[in-house]
C-alpha cells in the first residue's frame, strides 16, 4: 500500500533479453486485427471435439477439397481470360502472323516485302521495289485467301501493298530550295 492506502501494482520489471519488447508488439498487432473466433465442436463417442478457426466472415482461411477462385491458376487459364476479356484475340494472332509472314506468304515474297500495320482490318504491307509492289497487288487475291486461312474469315479486309519510301531530296550538300529535285534538270 502507499501513503494514501491504494494498493500498489506490481511493476513488471525490464528484461534484457528483449522478449518484453516482442510480447508488447505482439499483444498490440492481435489487438489491431480482427481476431479468429474458436469454437469448440462435440467430437466422437466422448471425444474432445475439435477447435475450428474462422475468420469473421464465417469462412476458413483455407479453399478445402473442392476448387475455388481463391486456389492458385494456372497461368495458360489466366491469360486466356485476361485475352478474351480484353478482347486482344484477333491482335495477337495477327502479330502472331507477322512473326510467322514467311511461313504464311512464302520465303521468296516475304524476303520482298514486310507486314508493317494491322488497323480495323486493314493490312499494310511494304514492299523493297515497286516492281514487287506490282506483283503482290497481282497476287492479292491468293495472299488474301491464305491470310483468311491463318487469321478467320474477315479478319482482314483490305491488303494495301506500298512501295519502297521514296528519298528526300530536300536536305544535302547540293539542294535548292524551292527545287524539285533530279527531276528539275531541264528547267
Amino acid at each position: 500500500m502507499d501513503e494514501r492506502g491504494s494498493a500498489v501494482e506490481p511493476v513488471e520489471t525490464h528484461r534484457d533479453d528483449g522478449l518484453d519488447l516482442a510480447r508488447d508488439a505482439m499483444r498490440s498487432a492481435a489487438g489491431s486485427t480482427p481476431r479468429a473466433t474458436r469454437r469448440r465442436r462435440p467430437g466422437k463417442a466422448g471425444g474432445a471435439g475439435r477447435v475450428e478457426e474462422s475468420n469473421a466472415r464465417g469462412r476458413s482461411g483455407f479453399s478445402g477439397a473442392h476448387p475455388d477462385e481463391r486456389d492458385p491458376q494456372l497461368l495458360d487459364a489466366t491469360f486466356s481470360r485476361l485475352v478474351r476479356d480484353r478482347g486482344w484475340a484477333l491482335d495477337l494472332r495477327v502479330h502472331g502472323l507477322f512473326a510467322r509472314w514467311p511461313e504464311v506468304v512464302g520465303a521468296e515474297i516475304a524476303s520482298h516485302c514486310t507486314p508493317e500495320s494491322f488497323v480495323d482490318g486493314r493490312l499494310l504491307v511494304r514492299t523493297d521495289s515497286t516492281a514487287w509492289a506490282t506483283q503482290l497487288r497481282l497476287l492479292t487475291p491468293q495472299v488474301m485467301r491464305r491470310l483468311a486461312e491463318e487469321l478467320g474469315e474477315g479478319a482482314v479486309t483490305t491488303l494495301e501493298v506500298a512501295g519502297p519510301h521514296a528519298p528526300s531530296w530536300s536536305k544535302g550538300r547540293r539542294s535548292v530550295r524551292g527545287a524539285r529535285g533530279p527531276r528539275d534538270t531541264y528547267g
